[in-house]
């Protein structure tokens, strides 16, 4: 078992090393830019805005305190993850660092928060947003993945921490939506 495990440990490497190091110097204000926390305040606003949109206060209330729970909840449990793993991010690895393209930190990095967020964000935007917006709200799945991949582009994950946050906030997502709408059903409409 043990073998299996590390020999996936050094695909996870390689595969880093790989998408990593086809960055450009063109390209990293780009990424850098995804990766900031607050880039996307604007966007989150907006679907906000789409998704309150006929709602009552009290359902918009419910609503915020729905999404805020939600990101806390990703959030906490990606730390858990993290400590309880201690899986050093790639840019404060001894001898990953001095491999990437750009430069080191600190810290552990399995599974990345920002991938989590940003596919429970997506998540539960879809399933909010399916019958009204249709052709919007696929593009929330790539634009989360790109948010993932910018942890890869910066040093700052490994692809399996990525893929990993991608999956528990695709849970988280789908968990705080039925949470929202059986609220909202016992709360707001009843």
């Amino acid at each position: 078992m043990m073998k299996l495990i590390d020999r996936l440990l050094e695909l996870d490497s390689g595969l880093l090393l790989y998408l990593n190091n086809l960055g450009t110097p063109s390209l990293d204000a780009f990424w850098f830019a995804v990766t900031h926390k607050l880039t996307f305040v604007p966007l989150y606003v907006f679907l906000l805005f789409l998704m309150s949109k006929n709602m009552t206060k009290r359902a918009v209330l419910l609503l915020v305190v729905s999404l805020a729970s939600m990101i806390t909840f990703t959030d906490q449990i990606t730390n858990l993850f993290k400590s309880g793993f201690q899986r050093l991010r790639p840019c404060a690895q001894e001898g990953i660092v001095e491999l990437l393209r750009l430069g080191d930190c600190s810290g552990y990095g399995f599974f990345s928060g920002h991938s989590s967020n940003s596919m429970a964000a997506a998540v539960f935007t879809i399933l909010m947003l399916r019958t009204k917006y249709k052709k919007f709200i696929f593009l929330m799945i790539p634009w989360s993945v790109m948010v993932g991949y910018s942890r890869i582009y910066v040093g700052k994950h490994y692809p399996l921490d990525v893929i990993c946050g991608l999956i528990f906030g695709l849970c988280s997502g789908y968990l705080f939506y039925n949470l929202f709408k059986a609220l909202e059903r016992r709360f707001v409409l009843s």
